[in-house]
């Protein structure tokens, strides 16, 4: 069998959608990640009291990013979701950054997506990527990657067009350098 996330497809049939392994829902102040050995979702931190994820918080299946992880996505939608789930999600935007950890900067680029009217309510369909969340989601990610005394550097902002080319491009890296072990 395979480990979840290695089993779903990247792209999913509607346009400019993607499939996502949520690991942290929305709300919570425990980080999830998804191991890739044992295929189960572990805990990897708790965070301090009054902070949480400002929004579902996931990878695409099928990729990598210059991380070394699939690549981030968060989704946008009024409800958390159940850490392990998978849904298809369509590309808004991506915010694009760096993260810096003793004087090493990588790409750590922030995939953003919402849900499709199947699996969100109807007036929240055309929701998007706006000044407000985007700073939210900017904070959030400074905030929490100062806990580990890193930062988290904004390089710009861009559309679903530049975000599905990063997804080509993390698929690419992941056939050219296979899966985590």
């Amino acid at each position: 069998m395979k480990p979840l996330g290695l089993a779903l497809k990247t792209f999913a049939k509607e346009k400019n959608a993607v499939h996502v392994v949520i690991e942290t829902p929305k709300c919570s102040r425990i980080k999830y990640a998804y191991d890739f050995k044992s295929g189960l979702m572990r805990v990897r931190r708790a965070l301090p009291e009054g902070m949480m994820f400002p929004f579902n918080f996931g990878f695409i299946p099928g990729t990598l990013g210059d991380d070394g992880d699939p690549l981030d996505i968060l989704i946008l939608n009024e409800e958390p979701l159940m850490s392990g789930c998978f849904l298809v999600a369509r590309l808004v935007a991506v915010i694009e950054a760096k993260q810096i950890e003793d004087g090493k900067a990588t790409r750590n680029d922030r995939l953003v997506g919402t849900t499709f009217a199947t699996e969100t309510p109807t007036e929240l369909e055309t929701m998007g990527l706006t000044p407000k969340s985007e700073a939210e989601i900017e904070r959030f990610f400074m905030n929490y990657n100062q806990l580990d005394g890193k930062k988290f550097k904004v390089l710009g902002r861009s559309g679903t067009k530049k975000a599905k080319k990063m997804v080509r491009a993390g698929v690419k890296r992941f056939e050219k350098e296979g899966a985590k072990a």
